[in-house]
């Protein structure tokens, strides 16, 4: 089982803690990275494009002129899809992109997705985040102390001075272990989690 040094604020070693190899072990297979991050951001488009057809745009009721007789072209309505100010031909309407995927690719992506942090050496732990006042000079520091510009942080629970303090920072993230997702992992650069959120993520991936 791999051994990851536990760290304190000031990037001290404090201890260590085994991972579980099924978890943080995992042979990485890019296809299947992609195929889960092309999953979840279909699953976050918004799909509200809409665009109007010959009968939802406003006005087109008159006939622009008479069916014969005038030398031009046969026209009923001036809302027709190759006149300016008509409607659009199969323009988008709003839809879901969401589709289904496999929940085994899923947690196999996720395991991937930490044992490459593991395997690039992005993956810190931390003892704990020891301010109970939010302020966002001191976690600052704390990122200066860790070497860290752009992180997930994994937080075991709701604290409220980690995030308050971090809400501010640019590339930085506070999450619940519950909420931890292939694209967000792979997005920032380091993982760095507090010790106790560790138990509650292998208990979620276990076999």
């Amino acid at each position: 089982m791999p051994l990851v040094d536990v760290l304190n604020i000031n990037k001290e070693k404090v201890g260590e803690v085994e991972l579980q190899e099924e978890i943080f072990g995992v042979p990485v297979r890019g296809h299947v990275l992609h195929e889960v991050v092309t999953w979840q951001r279909a699953c976050r488009r918004a799909g509200t494009a809409s665009t109007k057809s010959r009968g939802e745009v406003r006005g087109g009721g008159r006939k622009p002129w008479r069916q014969k007789g005038t030398g031009r072209a046969r026209v009923g309505s001036n809302r027709s899809p190759i006149w300016r100010g008509g409607g659009i031909i199969f323009g988008p309407k709003p839809r879901s992109y969401a589709y289904t995927l496999p929940k085994k690719v899923r947690r196999l992506a996720l395991k991937m997705a930490l044992s490459s942090k593991l395997q690039a050496g992005q993956l810190l732990v931390l003892d704990e985040y020891p301010h109970t006042t939010p302020k966002t000079k001191d976690f600052v520091q704390v990122l200066r102390n860790l070497e860290v510009a752009k992180a997930l942080i994994i937080a075991p629970e709701a604290h409220q001075a980690l995030e308050l303090s971090a809400r501010n920072v640019p590339h930085v993230q506070v999450m619940l272990p519950a909420g931890l997702n292939v694209y967000d992992i792979l997005r920032y650069e380091h993982l760095v989690m507090l010790k106790p959120s560790l138990a509650q993520i292998e208990a979620r991936l276990a076999p």
